[in-house]
């Protein structure tokens, strides 16, 4: 079978199949591009069900795009907290400025347009798109490839840029009427009968007549992928001091990693006890009491952190730190999941 036929018959093979077993999300309720905008940003590097409760409590309190490109930084980071990846989050914000100033507060309807705004690449735009105003602009993510690769049993790594180029060409070409169904179909076979770090179910998928891989029995080695560089690994050692219920905290800088996000106090490398209490007191710090030591880690795309948290009540509020107590952290102080971590430690969450 010759790979057009194949991208041929992926429509009236999958929109029936999509009907029937389509899960129940949140997002699918309705066609508004708002939400549907949301909700592929927040999917980005984050599995279904952590996301479900971020998205109604997002559109609970932002629930237009004015309201959006209103916000204050900390309510959004706030909103945000746990999902990692802050910077989505600050580009949602970027985009939704550009929808007030460019489209008078409409989201646009064009795929060059919804592409020209800021956090927007192509897989978002042709979600978005097709999913929103039924366009044939294709919305081509891992799970896409994924599928694709074994459809045509086909050895390309999948992250090469030329090749999702060409699967997008491909599936352009033989979009339906029904484009935004057509592009959730296929988002849903790559995320469960196709899916990844699994089996295929190759027995109940609707594809299996034409899947070459299927019947060639080389499903289970595709896709193929370049290997991917080592992370770099990152020792420090984080200070909770706490002063009758209020702790040091301090925010980080405005651009780069975790960018204005709050966190405790830190220093790169592994301290012992006694070069810890050290540099409190260097801090103009005076410790009272060491409460406990903790190991912890966090891994980044590219960096992992090895973090060793030391846990001390301190006699006074001082040093150059902005000291909340545990209601203000808990509601209003965006932590990232590398100190939040320690924080949960406390009891406080």
């Amino acid at each position: 079978m010759e790979n057009r036929d194949i991208f041929s018959a992926l429509p009236v093979s999958l929109l029936p199949w999509y009907e029937v077993n389509r899960r129940d999300l949140p997002w699918r309720k309705d066609k508004e591009p708002y939400h549907i905008w949301v909700s592929e940003i927040m999917l980005q590097q984050t599995r279904v069900e952590a996301v479900k409760g971020y998205y109604a409590r997002f559109l609970e309190a932002l629930p237009t795009v004015a309201d959006l490109a209103c916000a204050d930084d900390e309510l959004l980071h706030k909103l945000w907290e746990g999902l990692g990846y802050y910077s989505r989050v600050r580009n949602l914000k970027k985009a939704a400025l550009q929808i007030l100033e460019r489209h008078g507060g409409v989201f646009p309807r064009t795929h060059a347009e919804v592409s020209a705004l800021a956090g927007i690449g192509p897989y978002t735009a042709g979600a978005i798109c097709s999913i929103a105003f039924d366009l044939p602009t294709p919305a081509v993510d891992g799970n896409v490839l994924r599928v694709v690769s074994r459809l045509t049993d086909d050895p390309t790594p999948i992250d090469r840029p030329a090749f999702r180029k060409q699967i997008t060409e491909n599936l352009a070409a033989v979009y339906p009427e029904r484009a935004g169904d057509f592009t959730q179909a296929l988002m849903e076979l790559g995320a469960t009968l196709c899916g990844p770090n699994r089996k295929p179910d190759c027995e109940n998928c609707p594809c299996k007549a034409f899947c070459l891989a299927y019947h060639r029995g080389t499903a289970g080695m595709l896709p193929v992928k370049k290997a991917k560089p080592q992370r770099r690994i990152e020792e420090k050692t984080v200070f909770i001091l706490s002063c009758d219920g209020f702790y040091a905290m301090s925010k980080r800088p405005d651009t780069g990693l975790l960018a204005g996000l709050w966190e405790f106090p830190n220093v790169p490398g592994k301290l012992n006890m006694a070069a810890a209490i050290a540099y409190v007191e260097r801090s103009d710090i005076k410790p009272k009491e060491i409460i406990r030591q903790v190991e912890k880690k966090h891994i980044f795309t590219h960096i992992e952190w090895h973090m060793s948290g030391v846990y001390m009540e301190v006699k006074e509020q001082s040093g150059d730190y902005t000291w909340l107590s545990a209601r203000q952290i808990s509601d209003n102080a965006a932590l990232p999941t590398a100190f939040r971590q320690f924080w949960e430690e406390t009891g406080y969450v």
